[in-house]
This record gives C-alpha cells, sequence and structure tokens, in this order.
C-alpha cells in the first residue's frame, strides 16, 4: 500500500471513519462553535510564556484542532498528524508540553487544546484525541480524558484505540464510564494536590521571608493575589504578571493595582459591604510598604519566571501566578488550598499552633467525614468554626459530584441547582478576621460559594440565622484551646439543627474521656451517639501532634438509647506515615478510606478485606453510660488474654532458665566460700 504524502491524507481516513460511524455531527479546524472557538482561544492567552511566544512566532494563525465534536456534554477534540512516528512525544512517563512537541505530535497538540478550552473556565473536562499514520492500514490513535488545564490532568483510556465509540450519545456513554476518574485515581489526585501545595507553599514562605513580608502578612498576600487573578466579569481580564510594571506613581504602583483589581472583583461579585470592607482591610497589607513595589533584581526562587528586575510584589505575584493560580483547575475539588498556606506560613510564625489551638482538618479526612454523613445534592451543611472552610469545601464538591451525577454535566437543571448549593445550602461562621478572609477565598476560588461566610462567634449569631437555614449536617474541627476541647461547639450546633441531623466532630479525644464531661452529658440529654472513630496519633503531623476521634451524633431532640450499642472503630492505621517532609503510602490508604465509610456504615460485617482489616478488633459494638466520659473506642478495645501453647511453652522455659541459672549461681557462690 502507497504511503500518505500529505497530512490531509490522514484528515480524509478520519472523515471516512467518521462516515463509517454515521457520525455527521463534527466540525472541521475553525468552523466549531464560537464558544468553542472562543475557550480555545482565552486558554491560549492564559498559557504560559512559552506558549505565547510560541502563537506569536506564527504570525497571528489562530490555534485550532483539526476535528471537533461538540455533540455530547463534553468537547472532543482531535489533533491529527503525518507519520505514525508522530503520535506522541513524551519524557518518561509523562507527555511533553513544550511547544514544539505541540505544534509536531497529535497527542500533545490534541491534549494542549483540551486543556487551553478547560483554562478559560468554560469547561472542566474534555475527550483529547491523537491519530497519526502512514497509510490506511498503519494508523496509530490514543485516546485521553482531560481533566484540568495545567500540569499530568489527562488519562490515557488505553482500551479505546478506533473512534467507534464516537457513534452515538449511548456508546459514548459506555467510553465515559471507563475514561472517568475512579475514586482511587481521585484519591491519588487529592494527596498529589495536597503535596504539591505544600510544595509551593514552602517555597512561597521562603521567598516572602527574604522580603521581610511578616507570617500574618504571608497568606493574605496569597488570598489577595489569587482574587486579583480573576477575570471582572466580561468587563476585564483578570491581573496577570505583565500588568506590574513597577511604576512609582501613587495608585499605579503594583501594589496598589492589586489592590484596586480585588476591590473592583468583591464589588462586581455583591460581596456585602460589611464583609467586603473586612476582606478588604486584610488585603490592603499588600499596598501599605511602597519599598515592596520598587525594581529590584530578581529572587533566586523566582528563576526564570521573569527576564529582569521587578518589584517584590510583582515577584510574589508571579509565583503565585505560575504555580498556583494556573493549577488550580488540576487539583482535587477537596483540597483546602488556603488552608495548605496558612498551616505552612503557620509553622513559621507559632511552632506548631498548639498556642491558639488551630489546626486545620486534612483534605482526605474532610472527604471522608462528609461521605460519612452522607452528604448529598439537597443537604444543608453547616461548621460553626469554619477556619479556612475546608469541610465546606469538600461538601461543596461533593454536592456538586452528586448533582451531576444526577441532571449530566452543564445541564440547565445541573446550573441551576449548583446555583442553589452555593447560595442557600452552605453555611459558615468563622471568628478570627484573617480566617474569614481565608475562607471566603477559598469559596471563591473554588466557584464563589462564598455566599453564607459569616463574620462573627457562632455563639452570638441570630437565633433566626440557623432557623432559616435549618442545617440537617453538621461538620466540626473546632478550636482544640477552648473550653472541653471545643465541644460546646457541637452541642451549640446540634441544638440549631433539624430533627433526625447528623453530625460529625473530629476533636482532641481527651473531650470524650472525662474533659468535655458537662457538655457531652447535656449532648446525651437530647442526641444519639452513633460511632467514635479513633484516628491516627500522627494525622496533625507536623503540625501538632494530638490524638484525636471522630465522634458522630444524630440529633433526635430526646435522650441517648443507652440498650442501643455505638460503633468504636480503631482506624489509627490509615495505610500513611507523615513525616515533616511529607505524607508516605506504606499500607493501602486509598483502600483504607473507602473502606473505613463502609465499616462506619455496616460494622463488622462490612465487607472488606481480611487482609486489610480484623474487623473483631477494629469495630467495638458497645452500649456506654450517660456519665459522659465513656465515648473513645480505647476505653472498649478488646484485648486476647487467652494464651496460646507456644506461650504455656515459652513461659515454662522462661521459668526453668531461671531455676537454672539461680542453682549454678548458688554453686559458684559456695565452690568461693570454700577457699
Amino acid at each position: 500500500m502507497k504511503n500518505w504524502t500529505l497530512e490531509d491524507n490522514v484528515n480524509d481516513w478520519v472523515k471516512a471513519e467518521f462516515a463509517r460511524i454515521k457520525q455527521t455531527r463534527y466540525s472541521v479546524e475553525s468552523s466549531m462553535s464560537d464558544y468553542l472557538k472562543d475557550a480555545i482561544q482565552k486558554g491560549v492567552v492564559l498559557k504560559r510564556l512559552a506558549l505565547e511566544e510560541a502563537g506569536e512566532k506564527e504570525k497571528g494563525k489562530s490555534w485550532k484542532p483539526d476535528f471537533e465534536l461538540e455533540t455530547f456534554d463534553l468537547p472532543v477534540l482531535i489533533e491529527n498528524k503525518l507519520g505514525s512516528s508522530k503520535l506522541v512525544a513524551t519524557n518518561g512517563d509523562k507527555i511533553k508540553h513544550d511547544i514544539k512537541s505541540v505544534q509536531n505530535f497529535a497527542v500533545n497538540g490534541a491534549i494542549h487544546y483540551a486543556q487551553c478550552a478547560i483554562m478559560s473556565k468554560k469547561y472542566t473536562e474534555a475527550i483529547a484525541i491523537g491519530i497519526s499514520g502512514d497509510n490506511a492500514s498503519n494508523v496509530k490513535i490514543q485516546v485521553y480524558y482531560v481533566f484540568g488545564a495545567t500540569d499530568e490532568t489527562y488519562k490515557l483510556v488505553a482500551s479505546y484505540t478506533t473512534l467507534d465509540f464516537l457513534e452515538s450519545e449511548v456508546s459514548f456513554e459506555e467510553f465515559y464510564k471507563v475514561a472517568t476518574l475512579t475514586e482511587e485515581e481521585k484519591h491519588k489526585i487529592l494527596i498529589d494536590s495536597q503535596a504539591k501545595l505544600q510544595e509551593y507553599a514552602k517555597k512561597l514562605n521562603k521567598l516572602m521571608h527574604n522580603h521581610a513580608i511578616t507570617a500574618p502578612q504571608r497568606v493574605l498576600y496569597v488570598s489577595g493575589m489569587l482574587l486579583a487573578m480573576q477575570d471582572l466579569a466580561d468587563i476585564k481580564k483578570g491581573l496577570v504578571p505583565e500588568d506590574l510594571k513597577g511604576i512609582n506613581l501613587d495608585n499605579q504602583r503594583d501594589g496598589d493595582i492589586i489592590v484596586n483589581q480585588v476591590e473592583n472583583y468583591l464589588s462586581l461579585k455583591n460581596i456585602p459591604l460589611d464583609k467586603k470592607n473586612l476582606m478588604m482591610a486584610s488585603f490592603r497589607e499588600i499596598n501599605t510598604d511602597k519599598d515592596r513595589d520598587k525594581k529590584i533584581e530578581l529572587d533566586a526562587i523566582i528563576g526564570k519566571l521573569l527576564p529582569h528586575t521587578a518589584s517584590v510584589n510583582k515577584q510574589i505575584f508571579t509565583y503565585i501566578y505560575e504555580n498556583i493560580f494556573l493549577s488550580i483547575d488540576s487539583m482535587s475539588g477537596h483540597v483546602d488550598i488556603m488552608g495548605e498556606m496558612y498551616s505552612e506560613f503557620l509553622k513559621y510564625a507559632l511552632g506548631d499552633g498548639k498556642e491558639i489551638g488551630i489546626v486545620l482538618t486534612p483534605p482526605y479526612v474532610t472527604k471522608m467525614m462528609t461521605q460519612i454523613l452522607e452528604v448529598d445534592e439537597n443537604s444543608k451543611v453547616m461548621d460553626l468554626a469554619t477556619g479556612s472552610a475546608g469541610f465546606l469545601i469538600s461538601s461543596m464538591q461533593l454536592m456538586i459530584e452528586y448533582t451531576e451525577e444526577k441532571y449530566g454535566k452543564n445541564t440547565k437543571k445541573a446550573i441551576e441547582k449548583i446555583e442553589e448549593i452555593k447560595k442557600h445550602q452552605l453555611l459558615g461562621v468563622e471568628l478570627n478576621a484573617q480566617m474569614f478572609t481565608l475562607a471566603s477565598t477559598n469559596m471563591i476560588l473554588r466557584g464563589d460559594g462564598s455566599s453564607n461566610i459569616r463574620k462573627g462567634s457562632s455563639f452570638d449569631e441570630p437565633a433566626e440565622l440557623y432557623k432559616t437555614f435549618n442545617a440537617d449536617k453538621l461538620l466540626l474541627n473546632p478550636p482544640f484551646s477552648f473550653r472541653e476541647n471545643g465541644m460546646p461547639f457541637i452541642k451549640f450546633g446540634l441544638e440549631n439543627m433539624q430533627i433526625g441531623g447528623k453530625a460529625a466532630i473530629i476533636i482532641q479525644d481527651s473531650a470524650g474521656n472525662g474533659r468535655g464531661v458537662e457538655s457531652c452529658t447535656a449532648i446525651l440529654a437530647q442526641n444519639q451517639l452513633l460511632a467514635s472513630i479513633k484516628m491516627p496519633v500522627d494525622l496533625f503531623q507536623p503540625m501538632a501532634g494530638v490524638q484525636t476521634s471522630i465522634y458522630v451524633i444524630e440529633h433526635t431532640g430526646k435522650p441517648h438509647d443507652y440498650k442501643k450499642q455505638v460503633k468504636f472503630i480503631d482506624f489509627r492505621n490509615d495505610g500513611y506515615k507523615r513525616t515533616k517532609r511529607g505524607i508516605l503510602e506504606i499500607d493501602n490508604p486509598v483502600q483504607r478510606y473507602h473502606d473505613i465509610v463502609e465499616i462506619y456504615k455496616n460494622g463488622i460485617t462490612a465487607n472488606v478485606s481480611d487482609k486489610l482489616w480484623d474487623l473483631k478488633q477494629t469495630v467495638v459494638m458497645s452500649v456506654i453510660t450517660n456519665k459522659g466520659n465513656d465515648w473513645n473506642y480505647d476505653q472498649y478495645q478488646k484485648i486476647d488474654t487467652k494464651p496460646t501453647l507456644a506461650d504455656f511453652k515459652k513461659t515454662v522455659g522462661d521459668y526453668l532458665a531461671w531455676e537454672v541459672t539461680n542453682i549454678l549461681k548458688q554453686q559458684t557462690a559456695d565452690e568461693t566460700l570454700g577457699k
């Protein structure tokens, strides 16, 4: 068979394949819809400097894939190349994203277009297909599910090597089930996202330390600058590093430009005036020191991100833009971005954070707790010690996933329901002004679910607030420096939620064995303790090594039924080992976090691997007393004291050895006396 000589030959082959499967609703190059075209072009503009320069080199030629399908709920983008060797360029197991590879290899180009579309914020996922070949008998196809705009946010769907899955809605739905991420893959992204964010935070912390920005200011810098990068609706683009010119004039300095952009953004979002003023009072830290707007030599941490001298504010802005802002879409939706930053900066400001009792919950734990409470698209979720909003972020993510599963992605019904979730189904209250600002920023970065984050004491908010909201889920990690380790927060929350609602609190477990007796007994008067889960001792390392438990409680409006058994669960081995350097997988953590929800629901009858779990030891079913000091697993832990034959033999052997030794010692002593 004669080899092809033109890329058009590959294009003709693709058209013939579409004809074979009777798929006629495709477009060629720029004949795509204006919506998709605008998304890809916006993404190109937002891509890194190298991509922008490559676009200029093409002298205005627009970037476009060879074929597009907009028939399904997400776009399918196809890039073709002549020659089977032009399928994909990789570096190890990673696909190259440099401009030469994007231009010359099919898969690299297709993924590039998909990530550009996602970066525009118009899409959250796409399908990228790379096709290359020498002739009709030698064509190679790779299909990728793309779920983010940067880094390795793609998944090869290796079992699909033809275009037949594009035949119909039914065939595409079957493909989509295989293509989308498994729970194990989602959990890995969650852990990887957290680790990556921690790495960025360490370098950013050092960069700001090098320029005498205090620890309390640092996290406000990050949150303010991230907001300044958001688009001002359709009026003005978000700031990029090139917008900061280092001009030494009032209202034109780099810090002024950033702060003005943030203020305009909050105004356009119709953030209530009192809330906006609180946030802006924090963000004005960015432009208080004019010396930080003067051009200086680049810090070594900035490296090649900037070509020449720049102000301190621009250097910090550039680092955040390149390493955090452009990566947000590729991070798990459960990751608490501002919380990770805060935790890193807090270590340097306050040691391990024990003095103020602020210990932020890891994202894989907030996710687990929302799953235990069975948060869904109709839940009303409340957190009365919001911190940086980790629980609300996880709840919102889970609620959105359920909505899209029920109504389909990007359908009118799904969009309306998600808007309702963000505006009316999440409530957070936070007393600390700095944490309030971080929580609000966090929710905005995750899609503007900031409407019901309130500044104040949970105990002093008007009763009408809680009555109107009518929560059915309560999630808490209270400040354990508060009296009774923070138990009054859950008591108050239970009193202000609907009958039948459920709560989960992670707390120092000394609260459940004596320190929180007053609150615990009061809780038992109106609620049912369902479960107590003992968490890993190193869970909050390296911040503050505290022993914690999760208490799950149902608000029944009547006294605890002391005839009903409570589930006491040992989750001290969650499969992770935590060190100051990071988190290590040592014993199937992904499976364990999946299983623990099943174990909570079904106890010793849970369908889990007996290689990972000894359910007779892991789960103890027992009644409690009304004393409020017996809520922990340790107090019910089964200890097998029945000796085995081996134990008996060892004990007898040890005793005989001891007797012989004594006889020999006595004999030696007698011989010595006789000399």
